[in-house]
């Protein structure tokens, strides 16, 4: 996946979706959101109807050139993060985009059920944090779990759940563009 992508699915964690788009935005990083579906609207797991800027039947996938700049994020909620979980193209796609440079992002329920997918060779090792109660399947995998509110080790950026979703998306944009653009963003939010 090329740029930075958000991928949504049914019942998807609102705050920690659009939070985190929120805080990127403001750091002049584009966010694509990415239906998982067939079709543009997604439900969050509050209701809220959100359209995606590309449905999965109309997504034009590219590895050519992947970089560490490259982020696939994925939000939690339920079961919005079993949906991602579940769906096997996405699956290959992350794994694939990893192996090529590329960078994974998640929160909640996500890195548990999610990046837990990427397997031991990947994980072992990686400082991770998840929503309390989805740690097992990345222990499982060697990833230390931190219990932090976020967590940024290589090219794997995770975070906790709702409450941090803002701080997860300082951490992405840390990431990106740097700890003086992260502080001007931050600062914006009166934070």
């Amino acid at each position: 996946m090329k740029g930075v992508t958000l991928f949504l699915a049914d019942g998807f964690e609102d705050m920690e979706a659009l939070a985190t788009r929120d805080v990127l935005l403001r750091g002049q990083v584009p966010v694509q959101l990415i239906s998982v579906k067939d079709d543009y609207f997604v439900e969050s797991s509050h209701a809220l109807q959100v359209t995606a800027d590309t449905s999965w039947a109309d997504l034009l996938y590219q590895e050519e050139g992947t970089q560490a700049e490259d982020v696939m994020i994925f939000p939690g909620g339920m079961p919005g993060s079993k949906n991602l979980a579940e769906h096997t193209e996405l699956m290959d796609i992350m794994k694939r985009h990893y192996a090529l440079g590329g960078s994974v992002a998640a929160i909640c329920a996500a890195p548990g059920l999610v990046l837990s997918q990427l397997g031991r060779a990947v994980l072992e090792g990686k400082r991770v944090t998840c929503f309390d109660g989805f740690e097992e399947a990345l222990i499982a995998q060697g990833a230390v779990f931190t219990g932090a509110g976020t967590e940024t080790d290589g090219r794997i950026i995770t975070g906790k759940g709702a409450g941090h979703a803002v701080a997860f998306g300082l951490a992405l944009l840390t990431y990106l563009k740097g700890e003086e653009c992260a502080a001007r963003v931050k600062g914006g939010l009166m934070l």
